[in-house]
């Protein structure tokens, strides 16, 4: 799948002038729905992580792509990827794009948690963890950005994903042998330490955070 679309899709929105104001003005209603108030330097922190976290997707499609194809899950990998364009050319989604930037939280949550929900399968059913980058924390503080009930509705596309791809079925089918090559040592497929976690201590001040 070629992620050149969604690519132009962030160049454009991600690059307007007005895109840093209005995550900035986002993420103060945000904060204070959190019961904090918000400095300058969160702010700035916040408008950072979303930018980074959006930009990550095309990366992370790829890494899916690559890794699947490693482990023997290319076809249902390329399911769930072709299912994430999709959604990122639907404009009329649960955020619509005409929001600009703010209509790209919600393209960027659902894939971004599509592939974690198959990297955490992944690693419940044969021990290795399939990505090398590990975006649970901040899928999380996506989640709490996005609100309610949006982020509700968006779960249930990634679970419908799950379910329609049949891609824990298949690695069901691969959990036995893996678990006998390397289940102990806790390996990703990429080397042979632990995924790493992508940093979001900086947005304890917006609320998202417990650190």
């Amino acid at each position: 799948m070629d992620t050149a679309q969604i690519e132009a899709m962030i160049s454009r929105q991600c690059g307007e002038p007005h895109c840093r104001a209005e995550l900035g003005d986002l993420l103060a209603a945000v904060a204070e729905h959190q019961g904090m108030s918000a400095q300058a330097q969160d702010l700035d922190s916040g408008i950072r992580f979303i930018l980074g976290y959006i930009r990550q997707v095309p990366y992370m499609m790829t890494v899916a792509r690559t890794a699947a194809g490693t482990v023997g899950l290319e076809e249902q990998m390329e399911k769930i990827l072709e299912i994430a364009l999709s959604y990122w050319l639907e404009s009329d989604d649960v955020i619509p794009d005409e929001l600009g930037v703010i209509g790209l939280l919600d393209d960027a949550y659902c894939s971004l948690s599509s592939l974690q929900a198959v990297s955490d399968h992944y690693q419940l059913l044969t021990g290795k963890y399939l990505f090398p980058d590990n975006l649970s924390s901040a899928n999380q503080a996506m989640r709490i950005i996005i609100g309610e009930p949006y982020a509700t509705d968006l779960d249930r596309i990634v679970m419908t994903t799950m379910q329609q791809t049949g891609v824990v079925e298949a690695m069901r089918s691969l959990a036995s042998d893996e678990k006998q090559l390397n289940f102990s040592s806790h390996s990703t497929i990429w080397n042979h330490g632990p995924a790493g976690n992508m940093d979001i201590s900086d947005l304890a001040g917006l609320g998202l955070t417990d650190a």
